[in-house]
């Protein structure tokens, strides 16, 4: 089993940057895909950057440019850095590892852009 925490969210001007930090706990951290979900009031989960086990990347279009999705296995951490934060990237920023069948989520993370 894994549990999932994140952290790093918090208000940020347009324009400004964050890194938002997901410690994993467990074993085979290294084996999962991991990936950034983000939930906006009102709006549906939507996936934000994938990393897979072999360090792959994928964006939304949204963010492409301005996100960085990176792990550090030997931490058992997975990290996102963004940039050029816009008001429309206001979220609850979630980590998510998938070793199916096996689904783990954490709690989420309040990400604020605004001025």
């Amino acid at each position: 089993q894994v549990q999932l925490v994140e952290s790093g969210g918090g208000l940020v001007q347009p324009g400004g940057s964050l890194r938002l930090s997901c410690a994993a706990s467990g074993n085979s951290f290294a084996s999962y895909v991991m990936v950034w979900f983000r939930q906006a009031p009102g709006k549906q989960r939507e996936l934000v950057a994938t990393i897979t086990t072999g360090g792959s990347t994928n964006y939304a279009d949204s963010v492409k440019g301005r996100f960085t999705i990176s792990r550090d296995n030997t931490k058992k951490m997975l990290y996102l850095q963004m940039n050029s934060l816009k008001p429309e990237d206001t979220a609850v920023y979630y980590c998510r590892a998938t070793m199916m069948p096996f689904v783990y989520w954490g709690q989420g993370t309040q990400v604020t852009v605004s001025s």
